[in-house]
């Protein structure tokens, strides 16, 4: 594991080679099929190389969650392990590393429709009051909260919408780690800051290069929802923006070169303190 622009793909590829292992991904938009080069995800002749799993198995229009991917890794862990081969986890998603290691909360399967209401009453009702309806419904939530944004606060009020139970309730149930600690082995890709810095500016620019505008483009096409996860690449915002000819595409990589970094940094952050 390791902050994006890391090198960990490349790595991990080239652990499996000598070893004859399968790579099981964990990042969280490289399980889509679309954005394939916004998303960093290996080549088709990188994944021809050794077996890779779960790259690009969810459509655009699908949600996936840290519990949707744990239940899938630990098929392809298991299954790996029954035929003698030595599974490799690589991504730089936090709650799916920490899945594996510390166990996730159980959490109920919320409808599409109870989704939607959930955003309407949002929108309706705006962020001060929607944040003092759920603060009477899941106090614990707002304790420990530290950035109010929509996303946060509308998955707390569509779990409680759907399951009659608060988020911080469903949180609070006996983790069940897949697998003893002694099991798995950590490898953490740590770089300078600034050397990850300048690994994000550089790919993201190679990233243009080899036809990012063009995913974006495809994309925009399917008219999804602006809240389902893939919309929330870094890069989709921008790179739309300035296909509706919103901003200069200067702009645009320069804001998704800001974005990448800042993101680098949160991961790091995150793997220092919780992994």
């Amino acid at each position: 594991m390791g902050a994006t622009a890391s090198g960990k793909s490349s790595f991990a590829l080239s652990l499996a080679q000598k070893n004859e292992s399968v790579i099981i991904n964990a990042d969280s938009q490289q399980i889509y099929s679309d954005l394939r080069i916004l998303t960093a995800r290996p080549s088709p002749a990188e994944e021809a190389m050794v077996p890779h799993k779960l790259y690009g198995v969810l459509a655009a229009s699908e949600n996936c969650s840290a519990g949707w991917w744990q239940t899938h890794a630990k098929m392809e862990i298991d299954w790996a392990r029954s035929q003698g081969i030595q599974p490799i986890i690589v991504g730089g998603t936090g709650l799916y590393i920490k899945a594996l290691t510390s166990g996730i909360a159980e959490m109920p399967d919320v409808p599409e429709a109870i989704r939607a209401q959930a955003t309407s009453d949002y929108d309706e009702m705006g962020k001060e009051s929607f944040s003092d309806r759920l603060r009477a419904i899941d106090p614990a939530f707002f304790e420990r909260l530290k950035v109010y944004d929509k996303q946060r606060l509308v998955r707390a009020y569509e779990v409680w919408l759907g399951s009659g139970k608060s988020l911080s309730w469903w949180q609070a149930q006996e983790l069940n780690p897949p697998y003893p600690a002694e099991e798995i082995e950590i490898i953490k890709i740590e770089l300078p800051r600034e050397e990850i810095y300048k690994r994000c500016n550089e790919r993201f620019l190679k990233m243009i290069d080899e036809g990012a505008l063009d995913e974006v483009q495809q994309l925009m096409a399917q008219n999804l929802p602006e809240n389902l996860p893939i919309m929330k690449t870094i890069g989709v915002r921008e790179l739309a923006a300035y296909l509706r000819g919103e901003t200069s595409l200067e702009q645009a990589i320069e804001k998704c070169q800001i974005a990448t970094r800042n993101y680098a940094k949160r991961q790091m952050t995150w793997f220092r303190h919780q992994i």
